[in-house]
């Protein structure tokens, strides 16, 4: 029997580690390490499980600058990201776990997840198509969140890795699963590309009317885990407007400019800047936990949606998408209940989201950009996380 893979990773700067299939006989070479830098191993033995019947394992995807992306396909996962900073240090800058059971026990089921079938909020679990309603199950208060009780997040996905640099999951989310109809058939392909962009593309069809809205919950500190808060990096999100939401974080239906807010992050702003300001939508998410209205601001063929920037590493990403809106999470909910990969623990705004989407309860609110998928057609979308460190 082969030898398993581990991977070697730093708690902040981390040392490169192989590009291997899963099982693969071969062993990184790490850096030298600094001093102070706590170094654990990630073991890829730790991610071979058998969840509902279905085995789970991890995927390495490599390119020529050495960055590297660690998937599982339990819950079809973004496990660790890691890339160079400004010095041409590598840094993990997605926070997760060094395990199949870390994700599975953690009290935030998000972690690096591809969600569905529906991506952020739908009111009091409710939506309707041509007359008749479906009832979801409520897992966020009143209402359905990321798909429900047992959202994608929670699935083992089908995985074969074609090449070094791409991982493809696919899954049948049977017809009824978690109250949606249609037997709906979900592909998503990562991919590693050599311009240091994380491609992530999304195609789905049904064999009945239903709705769908797909994306990928990375967690993110450009810093790298245990760096501190995200709140001295700096964001710029190309949206002049943003849907404001009620108590329970369902959009009221209109779009609200962004200017003169807290929200205004059309030019480059420190996330912590204006956060505590008073307001009634900051109150209502804990912070930012909004979605933006993309202003059509081109970028690699597609819209630019955001540009952050690590202000300890001097890593820059940048999202650009082909969806309409971007949700914007400060980790107000992280409560210091789970110990990542190389030992930090989840603290208050340690980590962000930026969530490339259609907008929360689409399917109760007309106005907004419709999430239908209809039987004959393919639900068909990309977004692009590019990384440079500047």
């Amino acid at each position: 029997m082969k030898q398993p893979l581990k991977l070697i990773i730093a708690a902040a700067m981390i040392s490169s580690f192989a590009a291997c299939v899963p099982g693969a006989d071969s062993r990184s070479t790490a850096n030298k390490a600094d001093s102070t830098q706590t170094t654990v191993q990630l073991d890829s033995t730790k991610f071979q499980k058998e969840i509902d019947g279905k085995k789970t394992n991890l995927y390495v995807l490599k390119n020529k600058n050495n960055m590297e992306a660690a998937f599982t396909n339990y819950g079809g996962r973004l496990v660790s990201l890691l890339v160079p900073d400004s010095s041409g240090k590598l840094v993990d800058v997605v926070v997760g776990f060094d395990s199949v059971e870390g994700f599975e026990k953690s009290t935030e089921p998000y972690f690096g997840a591809t969600i569905g079938r529906y991506g952020n909020r739908i009111a009091k679990g409710k939506f309707s198509i041509d007359g008749k309603q479906y009832t979801l199950a409520t897992n966020n208060g009143v209402n359905t969140l990321h798909g429900g009780k047992k959202g994608f997040q929670y699935v083992v996905w089908d995985a074969a890795q074609p090449n070094p640099q791409t991982v493809v999951f696919t899954y049948l989310s049977k017809d009824m699963e978690e109250g949606y109809p249609g037997n709906l058939n979900v592909k998503v392909t990562y991919t590693l590309t050599d311009d240091n962009e994380l491609k992530m593309d999304y195609e789905a069809t049904t064999d009945k009317k239903t709705v769908c809205n797909l994306t990928n919950h990375a967690f993110f500190n450009l810093n790298g885990e245990g760096s501190g808060t995200i709140l001295n990096h700096s964001l710029q999100i190309y949206a002049d407007q943003y849907t404001p939401v009620d108590t329970t974080l369902i959009p009221l239906g209109k779009h609200a400019d962004v200017k003169g807010t807290p929200f205004d992050f059309t030019t480059a702003t420190t996330i912590g800047e204006r956060i505590d300001q008073a307001n009634d939508q900051l109150k209502a998410g804990g912070g930012y936990d909004h979605n933006y209205v993309l202003n059509g601001t081109k970028g690699l063929g597609m819209t630019h949606a955001a540009t952050v920037k690590g202000d300890k590493s001097g890593i820059v990403m940048e999202i650009y998408t082909q969806e309409p809106g971007l949700q914007f999470y400060s980790g107000n909910f992280m409560q210091s209940k789970n110990v990542f990969k190389a030992g930090a623990k989840d603290d208050f705004r340690t980590a962000l989201a930026l969530e490339t989407q259609h907008f929360p309860d689409s399917p109760n609110q007309p106005s907004f950009p419709s999430t239908i998928l209809n039987p004959g057609q393919t639900y068909k979308t990309s977004s692009v996380y590019k990384f440079s460190g500047k």
